[in-house]
């Protein structure tokens, strides 16, 4: 059987027979009720947009509360939506892979529409129209923590956003760039208001969108490039909204192991394809159970009745203590140290790790006794209860094919968040102190280790896609296990960089406990794993 819509049509008690899920609605008459009147575009076709946020909308659907479907565009890798979506009709399955052993598989149909984003084309000219129409309610965007920079260190803009703000909206090329110019599009047909929501996994997600999208359109505003009023339709919240939210959903790479159950039940073509940017993409994806969004409340055009498919909508203050709460402690955090550690140590499973006495230990340590003492409970979650979850239910989860190496990738893009912010919040203290961060400290110097690309059986490894690798890397480079080498000289310029530690952690107060943890670890081979069993029991 391929998956498409003749399949799910014509195969039905089939796939039912085999346990499927299908939709529960006339995907027909959804498209052409979106094409008509659209409510809901998403940015970023990867795959927690697929499990998470493509399923939320399936579930309305599926129940009558909608009578719409997503339409999704994609800026970045447009190679996704011709491997995973249009030979699929824009189907997929969802594998929910439970921690009992229980996989749950649901064939999605909410995606009514798969837009590449290059301009000149069909799909440009569809998105535009949709955004053009007032009865679209919201935008939301999965486009990754980095796909928000439109500057690098020192406050430059990249060429391509540079470019976009001498050219104006009409030839706007960069993502956030064509984010702009259809904005501006929108403001041009009558200016609709709209809400253009984050959902991306990183701190005030729904500010660092509307900084990059005023920045923009303030560059054409000065130029003379963009209608008059359009900066002030921006930064007018009864026409655009960016809320804050609050994300959280263990969404690995599509695993072999899935898919071969897929094929044994018939599915044909269902195989992971890595494309040219190096996305990992399938016809499904698979995740854990536990799901979380928390969104704040300010919709000028309505929303999608999301609440009633488990989203909760809050203030932005509520929304905020979630995510630092989530971020910065119960969950972000220790996911790094099972990263970087993992790497080192040759695991390939997050859930492996678990079952490792001394990485179990080093994530309760960092997790309970370092970080939940600077939380600030939202009321909505409970930090205990998440943590509890996060280290006793999703971590160990051996169906959950996830791997130390996915969650290494954009390291120094984290670090500021996950172990910043904690570290900020006990120098602040007058009841706390800095100096009893020592496993964090420990992690820190964990990734300094894993930056020489040497895992602890002194054999080479390829550390994962980071912006700043090819600056971090060199500095590492010459460090050889067993030498001597002038530590404080290597991670001086690292650890005081406050754009990547969050903190200059000289001023902090941590420093010299990182340099002695690295020093431990490039002793010798194996010296990583010795450092940890120490560091983890020392009182």
């Amino acid at each position: 059987m391929k998956l498409n819509n003749e399949t799910i049509l014509q195969q039905s008690a089939a796939l039912r027979e085999k346990g499927y899920l299908l939709p529960a609605f006339d995907r027909a008459a959804i498209k052409a009720n979106t094409a008509a009147r659209p409510e809901w575009v998403h940015f970023g076709a990867g795959n927690i947009f697929r499990a998470f946020i493509a399923a939320l909308n399936q579930e309305l659907l599926n129940s009558g509360r909608m009578d719409t479907g997503i339409i999704v565009a994609e800026g970045f890798d447009a190679e996704i939506l011709d491997a995973a979506y249009r030979p699929f009709d824009n189907l997929s399955v969802l594998a929910t892979l439970c921690a009992d052993g229980r996989i749950r598989k649901t064939i999605l149909g909410s995606v009514v529409n798969s837009l590449d984003m290059e301009r000149g084309t069909e799909g440009w000219a569809q998105l535009e129209k949709a955004f053009c129409s007032p009865s679209l309610k919201m935008a939301s965007l999965t486009i990754t923590e980095k796909g928000y920079n439109i500057a690098d260190g020192q406050g430059n803009y990249f060429p391509a956003v540079q470019s976009d703000m001498e050219q104006g909206p009409e030839k706007a090329g960069s993502y956030l760039g064509k984010i702009a110019a259809l904005c501006h599009a929108r403001f041009a047909a009558g200016g609709a208001p709209i809400a253009l929501v984050s959902m991306d996994n990183c701190s005030h997600n729904g500010s660092r969108l509307e900084s990059a999208v005023l920045a923009i359109a303030d560059a054409w505003a000065e130029r003379g490039l963009c209608r008059a009023g359009f900066t002030d339709y921006l930064r007018d919240k009864n026409a655009v909204s960016f809320p804050w939210s609050m994300i959280d959903k263990i969404t690995p790479r599509p695993d072999d192991s899935v898919r071969e159950m897929l094929e044994k039940d018939g599915l044909e073509d269902m195989g992971v394809r890595v494309t040219g940017r190096r996305s990992y993409v399938a016809p499904f994806v698979n995740a854990e159970e536990a799901q979380y969004l928390v969104v704040e409340d300010a919709f000028p055009n309505g929303r999608p009745p999301l609440d009633q498919a488990g989203v909760i909508f809050t203030s932005r203050d509520v929304v905020d203590m979630v995510e630092t709460m989530k971020v910065c402690t119960c969950l972000n955090p220790l996911h790094t140290c099972l990263a970087v550690l993992g790497c080192l140590l040759g695991f390939d499973r997050i859930s492996a790790e678990m079952q490792d006495e001394d990485l179990k230990k080093l994530v309760e340590i960092v997790g309970y006794q370092e970080g939940l003492p600077v939380v600030v409970d939202p009321g909505v979650i409970s930090p205990r209860a998440f943590i509890d979850e996060v280290i006793t239910k999703r971590f160990p989860n051996p169906f959950l094919q996830d791997t130390p190496q996915r969650i290494a990738t954009d390291t120094s893009q984290k670090i500021a968040i996950r172990f910043g912010n904690t570290i900020k919040k006990y120098a602040a203290s007058d009841t706390l102190c800095v100096r009893d961060l020592k496993r964090i400290a420990f992690v820190i110097a964990a990734w300094c280790r894993y930056l020489m690309a040497v895992g602890d059986d002194g054999k080479p490894f390829q550390p994962s896609d980071d912006p700043l690798m090819t600056t971090l890397a060199p500095r590492f480079a010459e460090i050889r296990l067993g030498k001597a080498c002038d530590v404080h000289k290597v991670l001086q310029p690292v650890l005081s960089d406050a754009s990547i530690m969050g903190v200059d952690l000289y001023e902090a107060g941590i420093a010299d406990m990182v340099e002695s943890c690295f020093a431990e670890m490039i002793v010798a081979p194996g010296a990583v794993r010795t450092a940890l069993h120490r560091h983890v029991n020392d009182a």
